[in-house]
């Protein structure tokens, strides 16, 4: 029989298995209470309790007239990808490593893009439902101004997502253990809450501080959002960041992803 009449078919089988496993991995993401709760809920329940902090709520200098909490609307909308990628995805994949399951699915015609763009999927609907969540309660409760600059500030956060879990199928495929993925996610964490603004608003760090934290991926996507936010277009530069890093990532975890 010729490759060409082989290879529709394989297609097909690829297709097939990897709907298979995305209606598997879906239904296991639902009995995740914690994974949902962190990822989905964490961020607004802390855009509240900042809320709640009168002087948070008050005008600054320092924000050009900004009020904090309106600075940290867009760390709220970034930090559910910081879970999802960071704390979330990569122990998943790992155990999977670690219990034989991706020994067996590489048996299948499952392809690593399918295993690792099944996962990005799902925690990147969860992240972006909530971003859209802390978005309508700083909105409702704390009468933060919606993004004034719609498309630009989607572009923005899509790109951002896509990034963060890039990040996250990175630790994935390095790590061999679910130990080691912790390990890695938790010595990244940190350093991506800071460059995202958790601590500090990227707005209100130094001039040269603020220059480096701009190239990570989750500073410049903080600076993306702030923009569109403000109503300008989101810097090329600062979504060529996000765009080049997402390549990057993407393809260092396509590249050293093993099934064992």
């Amino acid at each position: 029989m010729s490759a060409a009449a082989v290879l529709p078919t394989h297609r097909s089988d690829s297709r097939r298995a990897s709907r298979a496993v995305l209606k598997a991995e879906l239904r296991l993401f639902r009995r995740e209470p914690a994974a949902i709760f962190w990822i989905m809920a964490f961020p607004t329940v802390l855009l509240v309790v900042l809320g709640s902090i009168p002087s948070f709520r008050e005008a600054s200098d320092s924000l050009g007239g900004l009020r904090t909490i309106d600075a940290y609307v867009p760390v709220t909308v970034i930090l559910p990808l910081i879970m999802a990628g960071l704390q979330a995805m990569p122990p998943l994949v790992t155990g999977y490593r670690e219990r034989g399951i991706l020994r067996r699915m590489s048996a299948t015609p499952v392809r690593p893009a399918a295993v690792l763009g099944t996962q990005m999927g799902l925690y990147g609907t969860a992240a972006l439902v909530s971003a859209l969540l802390s978005l309508t309660v700083g909105r409702l409760a704390f009468d933060v101004a919606l993004p004034r600059q719609v498309f630009g500030y989607a572009v923005a956060l899509l790109l951002a997502i896509a990034c963060g879990l890039a990040l996250g199928a990175l630790v994935s495929a390095l790590a061999r253990t679910t130990k080691a993925a912790t390990a890695i996610g938790s010595a990244v964490f940190f350093p991506m809450m800071f460059s995202a603004g958790v601590w500090l608003p990227v707005q209100a760090m130094p001039g040269l501080l603020r220059h480096i934290v701009e190239v990570t991926p989750l500073g410049a996507a903080s600076q993306a959002l702030n923009e569109a936010a403000a109503g300008d277009w989101p810097g090329w530069i600062h979504l060529g960041v996000l765009a080049l890093w997402t390549v990057a990532l993407s393809a260092g975890a396509a590249r050293w992803f093993r099934w064992e």
